[in-house]
């Protein structure tokens, strides 16, 4: 299928009550290019388009007009099988991405076998210039590094990221919520030392306190280390 028959494609696909539903949640995409296709629509025809020989068209068609193209694009590099290709179409694909959903939502299940060679790269991503590949790359040290391939170095490397963007400082204040249902013991010490700014900071608790992955007693202590804060930044 060319780009332009997978466009046809996404089109007939289209509901508006969710396309409606997507532009408030989505707000850093502009309204105009929501399709409206629902996710497990989007990951069924990737799973499809993947096999197909002809794909390298819809990936070379750069940048993309419709967040559902962007989507799509997401879940079919999610679903290739070669770690070397993977990595490159992530590369590739990674400037183009402008929202959280597309960015949280590529998830390579190839990347869970070469955890050795992913983590040279998060460390490249995370040092990027650009918002969505930092949360990229914090995105998978949180989905992979932080169970048996754990080190104490990763944390470390969330808790310099240092950004006046929302995004990517929830997705710090995700991991290090995370890290605690996690590891807590191990994790503490980066809320008790303040390693973190104070909206992050106060997020990462926020978040802690409302997983069920956290004890009443460790709640109760998290909440006590909130800080003062004189500005609220606003989220979107």
């Amino acid at each position: 299928m060319t780009a332009d028959e997978i466009r046809k494609e996404l089109f007939s696909k289209q509901d508006l009550k969710y396309r409606d539903m997507q532009t408030k949640i989505i707000p850093t995409s502009p309204a105009e290019t929501f399709i409206g296709v629902r996710t497990p629509e989007l990951r069924k025809l990737a799973k499809q388009l993947a096999k197909t020989e002809d794909i390298r068209l819809f990936l070379d068609d750069l940048p993309h007009k419709y967040f559902d193209e962007n989507q799509l694009h997401a879940f079919i590099i999610s679903e290739i099988k070669d770690y070397g290709k993977c990595m490159e179409e992530v590369n590739r694909f990674l400037p183009y991405v402008d929202n959280w959903a597309t960015c949280d939502q590529m998830s390579p299940k190839v990347f869970r076998k070469h955890r050795g060679e992913l983590i040279r790269e998060i460390k490249k991503w995370i040092r990027s210039d650009r918002t969505y590949t930092v949360r990229f790359g914090t995105g998978m040290l949180m989905e992979h590094f932080l169970e048996e391939d754990f080190d104490a170095a990763y944390p470390d490397m969330v808790a310099d990221i240092r950004s006046d963007e929302y995004y990517i400082n929830m997705m710090t204040a995700w991991y290090f919520a995370t890290a605690l249902a996690k590891r807590y013991d191990e994790i503490l010490p980066y809320i008790e030392e303040q390693r973190l700014d104070v909206w992050t900071h106060n997020k990462a608790i926020q978040k802690s306190v409302e997983s069920y992955r956290i004890t009443p007693e460790q709640k109760e202590y998290l909440k006590s280390l909130k800080k003062k804060q004189k500005t609220q930044k606003k989220e979107k």
